[in-house]
């Protein structure tokens, strides 16, 4: 199974492997308080350092800068978590986006991209999306995509500020793949940017 992480396009974002180009570009547009109030990490001020350096690191993530093809601007971040060859599976996580793309075609087509790449060229049979109890908001798009909510992971990890943190776990199988690729092309076949 090969893991290199490839570049990913549709018709409104392209999904780019991130590289040491997209720091100052990534930067700017992690500088919104909003897009780091319920996430387990921060990438905002001076925690942005960390958040890149921790981005950039193959070890059990494959990360990826998201561009939106209409102005060509960067627009936020989204990766590919714990891969096991072995059992054919891997999460897709640690999105974020700047607040003027949330509630647009952004997050289902990285999800549409990250996806079919994994089912359709990597042969997963399970892709996990695994989010805070409190974020409400990530709760419902990944609900709005397709996902099947499996649970409460509870105490599941220790996020910024020291909080210990209930996790919300998802996931699509590949039996459920078809069906979830029909209702996301459908979904964005309706949509503009």
């Amino acid at each position: 199974m090969d893991l290199t992480p490839p570049t990913l396009t549709g018709r409104f974002v392209r999904l780019e492997p991130l590289t040491e180009l997209h720091r100052e570009p990534l930067r700017l547009v992690a500088n919104d308080p909003r897009i780091w109030e319920v996430n387990s990490v921060s990438g905002y001020g001076s925690a942005f350092e960390t958040w890149f350096t921790n981005a950039l690191s193959p070890v059990q993530r494959i990360a990826f800068t998201v561009r939106r093809l209409a102005d060509d601007v960067i627009v936020g971040s989204t990766s590919y978590l714990d891969p096991v060859p072995l059992h054919k599976r891997v999460e897709i996580g640690h999105t974020w986006y700047r607040p003027d793309c949330w509630n647009t075609t952004v997050n289902p087509e990285c999800k549409l991209l990250l996806m079919t790449h994994a089912f359709e060229v990597l042969g997963m049979n399970r892709v996990s999306l695994v989010t805070d109890l409190l974020n409400k908001r990530s709760q419902a798009a990944i609900a709005k995509l397709g996902a099947v909510r499996e649970g409460v992971l509870r105490a599941h990890m220790i996020v910024q500020g020291g909080r210990i943190r209930d996790s919300v776990s998802f996931s699509i199988v590949a039996a459920e793949w078809p069906t979830v690729n029909e209702r996301l092309q459908t979904r964005l076949a309706g949509l503009q940017m």
